[in-house]
């Protein structure tokens, strides 16, 4: 049987999320070049850099809107233990690209692959308003959180004092999804990578004394 050792007032976990469209596309990919001397990998990597950038502007991406990592080298093997095969050196450039058209962005990711990205790391769509969005859910989390406390007080026949007590909780750690896929809600195509909207959501722990 759960005892309360000190009880002190009400307490209640209130949640909300906020939905907005996506306005933001981040892609993160990179480009791997595999050649048997180092002079030979670099050249390989250098050139198909140069390639994404000009396809990056010839979408209009513009160069701020592009971080790109230096060239890494390391050894390249093949096969694994007794089989291990040196088979020269690989080079590495990692690209993350912010893109605004979100229309445009199943067209870009076809060029760059065709410009020399031979691995996408990722596609993520997110909003530029984050920061309102997120305040608004928090606003609303701590509005949930009076509701229910409410809804404890009057069931069991007391008032709420003053607040005594305020905790954030991570909604991420929390398990909420953060966005959602294709055809939830909006009006997105069913062959359109942008997924109907971001959800962003916020969590709180709120303490409340009791009015006697």
């Amino acid at each position: 049987m759960q005892m309360i050792e000190r009880p002190w007032g009400v307490t209640a976990h209130g949640v909300a999320s906020v939905k907005a469209r996506p306005d933001l596309v981040r892609i993160r990919f990179q480009v791997i070049r595999v050649e048997a001397t180092p002079p030979k990998v670099f050249a390989a990597a250098t050139e198909a850099v140069g390639r994404i950038r000009t396809t990056l502007r010839r979408h209009g991406v513009e160069d701020r809107a592009v971080e790109r990592s230096q060239l890494d080298l390391q050894s390249a093997w093949e096969g694994y233990g007794e089989h291990r095969k040196f088979v020269g050196y690989r080079c590495t450039a990692s690209f993350a690209v912010e893109v605004t058209a979100l229309d445009a962005v199943q067209p870009l990711l076809v060029d760059l692959v065709a410009a020399g990205a031979n691995e996408i790391e990722g596609v993520i769509f997110d909003v530029t308003t984050k920061g309102e969005l997120r305040a608004q859910a928090r606003r609303e989390a701590v509005a949930a959180a009076r509701r229910k406390a409410e809804l404890y007080a009057d069931a069991a026949g007391i008032r709420l004092g003053a607040v005594v007590h305020v905790e954030d909780v991570d909604p991420e750690r929390a398990g909420f999804e953060r966005y959602r896929g294709h055809g939830s809600g909006g009006d997105a195509a069913g062959d359109d990578l942008a997924p109907g909207h971001v959800v962003v959501s916020a969590a709180v722990t709120v303490g409340w004394s009791i009015s006697h």
